[in-house]
């Protein structure tokens, strides 16, 4: 998987292309990874004891990885994502500008 919850992430495709923000959540099953401000959706809810009035919430709702590339933290453009080992550890870093993602 080349995006990790806590990356900055630009989206590709979609009602939401060329926005960009956080990643909150990522499903490896799905494939799927929630972003910060990204496919906003409205639910419906009943009341309950946490939100006693009820009515229409907006939140994220996942989005597909194949939409979403990794920011390069050197230019805070999109790029590519490769791997490399640094002393015996797997890395991922950005093709762009050659540095190395935490």
């Amino acid at each position: 998987m080349h995006i990790k919850k806590g990356d900055t992430v630009y989206v590709i495709s979609g009602d939401d292309k060329g926005k960009k923000g956080r990643v909150l959540d990522v499903n490896t099953k799905t494939m799927r990874a929630l972003v910060e401000g990204v496919n906003i959706v409205s639910r419906h809810t009943k009341p309950d004891a946490k939100n006693t009035q009820g009515g229409i919430i907006k939140k994220e709702a996942p989005v597909s990885v194949s939409k979403l590339m990794v920011l390069d933290p050197k230019s805070g453009k999109p790029t590519r994502i490769g791997r490399k080992e640094v002393n015996g550890i797997s890395v991922r870093y950005a093709k762009k500008s050659n540095e190395v993602i935490k």
